[in-house]
């Protein structure tokens, strides 16, 4: 069964960065579609991104285009969100989740992944 493990969050101030990361076990990543979700308190779990078991094809949602970058490291069975200039709207759990597709098909959806990690907190306050 594949495994997925968040880690790298933390407090930041805004326009800070950090870099989250998600690390599989179990099976190898390279054959998962992999993307990013996010929770903050009270509202439900948003798309953030989603990379191409290749990582040739990535999506952003509209509200962390050109400030957060998802990459994959298939070697590595990992895959990364760097993200910068953060803001306090950026709080909340960060998720991983795979589904066992090349592409990231439907992958605003929560249904559309198969395996989930546990989360990793990102808190952006002064």
């Amino acid at each position: 069964q594949l495994q997925l493990v968040e880690s790298g969050g933390g407090l930041v101030q805004p326009g800070g960065s950090l870099r989250l990361s998600c690390a599989a076990s179990g099976y190898t990543l390279a054959g998962y579609a992999t993307g990013w979700f996010r929770q903050a308190p009270g509202k439900e779990r948003e798309g953030v991104s989603c990379i191409s078991s290749s990582g040739g094809s990535t999506n952003y949602a509209d509200s962390v285009k050109g400030r957060f970058t998802i990459s994959r490291d298939n070697a590595k069975n990992t895959v990364y969100l760097q993200m910068n200039s953060l803001k306090p709207e950026d709080t909340a759990v960060y998720y991983c989740a795979a589904m066992y597709r090349s592409n990231c098909i439907r992958w605003g959806s929560r249904s559309s992944f198969d395996s989930w990690g546990q989360g990793t907190q990102v808190f952006v306050s002064s």
